[in-house]
């Protein structure tokens, strides 16, 4: 016994079915496929939501909204979540690229700030958007808020 002479065991394989190669055969004529119609012909393939010619779904329902294509979208990061960050960090600089470490947000999200929750030390923030009322709670503890702009794909800061 060796690699050379290994076969599967008896009656483990069976040979595939040969349709269309004449009566004698057993499976010529129709070749299994039934009489006429679509499904009978060659290149036959159903559509995604074909109901037999008539109408579909998703052509019968009339379209409707709008998707606006310059949509900003911001990943929120409440006050609370930035204060708990701010004390197990042991920092009151909080950056993008803190933010990005710490999980709240992903590398390629832009976090705005919301209000929601107490502060109760002072930071200083750098985001790309913040809410009017978190920039008081903020500004009222003795932080700043520095707002990133982005123009051109050139980042810059600017104090608001």
């Amino acid at each position: 016994m060796d690699l050379s002479n290994l076969t599967p065991a008896e009656g483990s394989v069976k040979g595939s079915k040969r349709i269309g190669r004449g009566q004698g055969s057993g499976k010529g004529g129709t070749s299994t496929r039934g009489h006429k119609g679509q499904k009978s012909r060659s290149g036959y393939s159903k559509k995604i939501g074909f109901e037999g010619g008539q109408m579909p779904l998703q052509r019968r329902v009339p379209k409707f909204g709008f998707t606006n294509p310059n949509r900003v979208e911001y990943k929120p990061v409440n006050l609370d979540a930035i204060e708990a960050l701010a004390s197990s960090s042991n920092t009151d600089l909080i950056t993008k690229q803190l933010l990005i470490e710490s999980g709240l947000i992903s590398k390629k999200d832009l976090c705005k700030v919301l209000g929601r929750g107490e502060l109760n030390a002072k930071i200083n923030i750098t985001v790309d958007a913040c809410s009017e009322s978190a920039r008081k709670m903020i500004e009222s503890k003795g932080g700043t808020v520095t707002l990133i702009e982005y123009k051109d794909r050139n980042i810059t800061s600017v104090e608001k």
